[in-house]
């Protein structure tokens, strides 16, 4: 019997290891499928109820998850609110908010919901997991994988090798949709070295436009669309 797209992706997920302390000082990544052992509960029951199947997919991939959203749910741009709102998964040792999360479960919605979005995508990150930095006031906070050149070049080959992984679970490589400009900027140093994708479309990350562009929140969900339902 055929693997589905759901066993792949939960396999993925449940392997999924980088030491913590492997990156430079100021840094720490963070693994909630180790830490939380309700992250690979609820990761599970999300991918079987939405992958389930051998369908080819587009790939959209995000920075690297922040603490309230993947880094705790175990699902890209999925806070526990959202989970449990649209996706009738309910999480019980975390309660969260991310405002990426409230923009693309909007931007889900126009699409055509949850079942018809994630049936045509799959959405992940280059660095599929939480990095987190110590701020000013001693507090850690969220941090992106570019933030510093030595971090980036720690992080580089395994990157490489979790974008394969990605492929090889059923994405279409004739392009990639990447979230965030700078985000973009490293994707396309990652590609011109190995080719993985023809095309690399670029659209403003949602806590961008959450943050900073809210007041044009639904032109960005049109720009969103208009990119996703472009035929190949």
């Amino acid at each position: 019997m055929s693997r589905t797209f759901a066993d792949k992706v939960i396999e993925f997920h449940k392997n999924l290891h980088y030491p913590p302390d492997d990156v430079p000082e100021e840094f720490q990544v963070l693994n909630p499928f180790i830490e939380n052992p309700e992250t690979i509960e609820v990761m599970e029951r999300f991918y079987r109820k939405y992958y389930s199947d051998s369908n080819m997919r587009r790939l959209i991939l995000g920075i690297n998850p922040g603490r309230h959203g993947a880094g705790t749910t175990g699902v890209p741009f999925t806070d526990t609110k959202r989970l449990e709102s649209i996706c009738g998964i309910k999480m019980h040792t975390a309660h969260t908010h991310e405002i990426s999360s409230v923009f693309v479960y909007d931007m889900i919605a126009e699409y055509g919901g949850a079942e018809k979005f994630y049936r045509d995508f799959y959405i992940n990150s280059p660095f599929p997991l939480a990095i987190i930095r110590p701020a000013k006031n001693g507090k850690w906070v969220n941090a992106n994988y570019y933030d510093h050149p030595a971090l980036f070049e720690k992080l580089k080959d395994f990157m490489l090798e979790t974008l394969k992984k990605y492929i090889n679970k059923g994405i279409d490589t004739r392009e990639v949709i990447v979230l965030g400009k700078k985000n973009a900027d490293f994707i396309k140093k990652l590609n011109e070295k190995t080719a993985l994708f023809e095309i690399i479309t670029t659209l403003e990350h949602p806590r961008y436009i959450q943050q900073y562009r809210s007041k044009e929140k639904q032109m960005f969900i049109d720009k969103y669309l208009m990119a996703l339902r472009k035929k190949k």
